[in-house]
């Protein structure tokens, strides 16, 4: 039996093959992007190989593993085992193998090279440079290696090997004076050339780059102006060495340690008999002048920085002799926030280098994107310190590139965005708006050939005057004008065709005598000086100052000796040049504390491209932190070149704008520029675009449909005007009328036997009250006002209570008329002393009672209601207080109770003229219209609420008139043999007889 070793816990066990898969994934993938970088050393195919091999051994491994049961199970584990192994071996032996054949064919060459003659550099010497960064040599080798293959070839120093003056010359541009200015400028590139098939055969060499040349000519034409000024310096002439400073690597320490000890290998010992130098300028590399700054600060020597302000640098227990030309950049992050404000952009992705600037900058961003409602839509940091700078890189590109944000905020010097810029023109970012803090290299630009950018940079420069004379000194440099400046003799001789034959390097055989360097493409070599030429100039005048102050106490302390002790030492002049403030020519103020610096102007400029890589600057706008806020940034929109394909100014928004009548409802769990638009509530508005809240119109207002303003609000009320109004009015004077007539008919035929039978007093009164009641129905009708709000209910009230209690009294005599019929019975003497008239008044003295608790405690008042009815504010009669009313109402609804049960009783009672049946009918008609009126009122709004009760008292009045009236009106006009005593007989007589 076969003993199966089980894990304990599978999911440790699918953890660690997990892991390693993913290991094996990311090794693959990375070997995979690197497989065709140059290189001859470069293995990254063979690891390709064999991550595949491992890859595909385990993927098959997994089916397999599990198909199967018992030994057969754990041979298949070993068998993957040691074929993955054996993958990675033949892969490692390949690799070995292949480079030693490199070896081997490059031996010949290097051997016949050494052989020449070519002197090698002393090995303990350059193990002491090596020693310095070594790690980080391997790094900048790969890093500009790759940055090569994108580089436009200008010509490099094969094109050279053929002159034989080069190699008389000294590797240097030299000025001599008293004192002299050293400057260490990254003049040359390291770089492989892969102009021909045997490119990667040939060995390193190195390439001039024409425009970081304009550094040299910034420091001899201010070193020329002082050199020429009275004012400055008497007797005492300021020169210059410059060296190149090869970009971080190794070799960048060997030209200080010349320069201080005569010997690069001899460190701490000095070779040199006297020394004139008095600063240093480096830059602008923020590395380069950290890592040279380490050595010059060991001995107090006064460095001047010309590159971007590094925070890196601003520390003065590490860097004591250290002071940085350039402001600043104080107000960078409000100029890049009022860019983004100016294009209504609020969704931006930020790109920084991993260090102290990239910290301090995401700190300034975040705070000013805060104030102006700005948010971050991803956030990377990068650093270029290790080898994962170029595969970071690539992690990004998917965040980037599938962000809604369209602008992308990069923060960095020129080093830490070399290769990103690679990427960013190649593969790296389209369609993306950048805005960045420092000049991209166009030197690293592809040849495209075609019109356009993929992208849309947007640069932020530090603005300064043109210095003026500096293009016409440049126009006259000639490289006899400085014979000892190699830098301008390559310049000049691989620029304008000059003959490879014997020369001085000086007066060039078949080169234009009138040959300048304007005649060079603005994008090979800028004629207007750059902004770190100005930092260049403003340093050469800043030690200049310095001396002259150093200078003039020295003569007030003690008379200067011979010309040797007039050369002062490099520590002397730390202690003016700390306090240094001055004005240079341009009438900028040059000033290195950091407290009394005035804040930075900003020159905003775009690049145009062209066809096989040419590219323009542009300057489309500026800030200025001195003008008005609001003012700040100006900008020539129609001169910036947006991306290709892109038909307008893009957008770079989470949640598009909420227009007026909507208001921004925020998403759960993010960014609150992501947002949802909300239509604003009933009578609230909205009136800009991306509110947060909507406005709530006041009560004399209303919202318009599209909830973006208010308007007034119409006084609405039932006027005689409206059509309604005319209508009821009209029907109110028509009953009125027509009660007139009525009652004009009883009086005119009072005599009558119907007219006498039905109490003639009664009727009269009862007519009366109906007129009253019809005309009050007008005092509802119009403007409210203090008066007719206080009669409407009042006369109401009164007029109604006696015309039911008018019917009551009625409904009374008839029910004592025939119950007086029996003799000795007490009715009789009731009906005979007149007691039913004694009703009428009694019932409408206690409503007036009840009226006149309701005036004195809460009378009827005129009121508004802005919230009923939809633009409009109704003007009503507030009733006051709802129970006075209610019980005007109530006592008006017993009455009209007790007259109907009264005449419902009395209705079968005999007699030719008894009215019982039409009273119980009129009351029957009244009490339903009121009892359909509460329902109706109290479900109605504004002026219908009126039109309700108008309508309710003229269809109970006009139910009265019709019910009690109609018949007798019939009798008298149509029939009026029938109102009369006989002929009421003669028809029961004949009735009689029938039956």
């Amino acid at each position: 039996m076969h003993t199966l070793n089980i894990a304990t816990s599978l999911t440790a066990y699918y953890c660690v093959l997990g892991h390693l898969r993913s290991l094996a994934l990311a090794s693959f993938t990375m070997a995979f992007l690197a497989r065709n970088m140059p290189g001859i050393f470069n293995e990254a195919k063979f690891l390709t190989f064999s991550m595949l091999v491992l890859c595909s051994v385990w993927i098959i491994f997994l089916a397999v593993y599990y198909s199967v049961k018992g030994k057969v199970m754990v041979a298949v584990e070993v068998f993957s085992i040691l074929a993955s192994g054996v993958g990675l071996l033949a892969a490692a032996a390949a690799a070995a193998g292949s480079q030693a054949a490199e070896t081997a064919a490059r031996a010949i060459p290097e051997h016949s090279h050494r052989e020449s003659g070519k002197k090698e550099p002393d090995a303990a010497g350059d193990q002491i440079l090596l020693n310095i960064s070594k790690n980080q040599q391997r790094v900048d080798i790969f890093i500009l290696q790759l940055a090569d293959q994108r580089r436009p070839r200008i010509q490099d120093s094969a094109s050279l090997a053929g002159t034989s003056c080069f190699s008389t010359m000294k590797h240097r541009a030299h000025m001599d004076g008293d004192v002299m200015i050293i400057g260490f400028f990254p003049l040359n590139t390291l770089g492989i050339d892969h102009s021909n098939s045997h490119a990667s055969r040939q060995e390193e060499n190195k390439m001039f780059i024409f425009k970081n040349y304009q550094s040299v000519l910034a420091l001899a034409f201010a070193i020329e102006e002082i050199n020429k000024n009275p004012d400055l310096l008497h007797n005492m002439t300021l020169g210059f060495d410059i060296y190149d400073v090869e970009f971080r690597t190794w070799t960048m320490f060997k030209n200080p340690f010349t320069c201080l000890f005569g010997k690069y290998k001899i460190p701490n010992y000095s070779c040199m008999r006297e020394s004139r130098s008095i600063a240093v300028l480096t830059g602008p590399s923020g590395i380069t002048s950290d890592q040279i700054g380490t050595l010059l600060g060991l001995y107090r020597f006064p460095q001047l920085t010309f590159g971007p302000f590094d925070h890196d640098l601003s520390d003065h227990n590490k860097f004591p002799a250290l002071y940085q030309m350039s402001p600043k950049d104080s107000s960078i992050a409000t100029a890049m926030i009022s860019l983004l404000l100016h294009f209504s952009w609020n969704w931006v992705g930020l790109l920084t280098s991993q260090d102290e600037n990239g910290a301090w900058i995401l700190a300034e961003l975040k705070e000013e994107m805060a104030k102006n409602r700005v948010c971050v839509a991803y956030e990377l940091m990068i650093s270029t310190q290790d080898i994962s700078y170029i595969f970071k890189l690539m992690a990004v590109h998917k965040e980037i590139n599938l962000s809604s944000a369209s602008v992308l905020i990069i923060y960095g010097d020129n080093d830490s965005l070399m290769v990103l810029m690679i990427f960013i023109e190649q593969i790296f970012i389209h369609g993306k708006v950048c805005i960045v803090n420092c000049q991209w290299d166009f030197t690293m630009k592809r040849k495209y050939f075609m019109l356009g950018s993929l992208h849309v940079p947007l640069i932020f420069t530090h603005h300064h005057v043109e210095v003026s004379g500096f293009t016409d000194f440049v126009k006259a440099v000639k490289p006899s004008k400085y014979p000892e400046d190699i830098f301008l003799a390559r310049l000049w001789f691989l620029s304008f065709n000059c003959s490879d034959s014997e020369s001085d390097c000086i007066t060039w055989d078949n080169c234009a005598h009138d040959a300048s360097l304007d005649w060079l493409p603005v994008h090979v070599f800028e004629m207007t000086m750059s902004g770190d030429s100005y930092n260049i100039y403003n340093a050469v005048y800043a030690v200049a100052q310095a001396l002259h102050e150093m200078f003039l106490h020295q003569r007030e302390v003690q008379t200067m000796g011979n010309r040797k002790q007039r050369v002062p030492s490099p520590e002397q002049l730390h202690t003016f040049l700390k306090s240094i403030q001055f004005y240079n020519r341009t009438r900028d103020q040059v000033i290195w504390d950091e407290k009394r610096q005035l804040e930075t102007e900003y020159d905003i400029l775009n690049i145009w491209n062209f066809p096989e890589g040419l590219a323009l600057e542009v300057k489309v706008g500026k800030f200025s932190p001195y003008a008005p806020h609001g003012n700040q940034m100006s900008l020539s929109e129609d001169m910036v070149e947006w991306a290709i394909g892109t038909t307008g100014t893009p957008h770079s928004v989470c949640s598009a704008s909420c227009g007026p009548g909507f208001r921004k409802s925020p998403q759960e769990e993010k960014a609150a520029c992501c947002f949802d638009c909300t239509p604003c509530s009933e009578n609230e508005i909205a009136n800009g675009t991306d509110m947060e809240q909507c406005v709530k119109c006041p009560d004399h207002q209303y919202a318009n449909t599209q909830k973006n303003q208010c308007f007034l609000k119409a006084a609405s009320f039932l006027a005689f005007e409206d059509p309604l109004g005319i209508a009821l009015a009209c029907m109110a004077l028509c009953f009125s009328m027509l009660t007139a007539a009525v009652l004009g008919v009883f009086v005119k035929h009072q005599d009558t036997a119907i007219v006498k039978a039905n109490n003639l007093a009664l009727s009269y009164i009862l007519l009366i009250s109906l007129i009253f009641c019809f005309l009050c129905s007008l005092l509802f009708v119009g403007q409210p006002n203090a008066v007719t709000c206080i009669l409407q209910q009042i006369t109401f009230g009164v007029v109604f209570t006696v015309a039911i209690s008018t019917v009551l009294a009625k409904t009374v005599t008839v029910v004592l008329a025939f119950k007086a019929t029996s003799p000795g019975r007490r009715m009789r003497w009731l009906l005979l002393s007149g007691a039913p008239n004694f009703i009428i008044p009694i019932c409408t003295l206690i409503q007036v009672t009840l009226c006149g608790i309701w005036l004195g405690t809460s009378p009827p008042f005129v009121d508004t209601d802005a919230h009923s009815e939809h633009g409009h504010i109704i003007i009503l009669c507030n009733k006051g207080s709802l129970t006075a009313f209610y019980s005007v109402l109530g006592y008006l609804a017993s009455l009209a109770l007790a007259s109907f049960t009264v005449a419902f009783l009395a209705r079968n009672l005999p007699d030719t003229f008894n009215e019982a049946k039409f009273l119980t009918f009129s009351m029957l008609v009244f009490c339903s219209v009121w009892l359909t009126f509460l329902p109706v009122y109290h479900s109605a709004k504004g002026k219908v609420m009126v039109a309700v009760e108008v309508f309710s008292i003229l269809a109970s009045s006009a139910g009265l008139l019709g019910c009690i009236f109609a018949p007798k009106c019939y009798t008298i006009l149509l029939v009026p043999n029938r109102n009369s005593l006989y002929g009421f007989r003669v028809k029961d007589s004949r009735r009689n007889k029938h039956s």
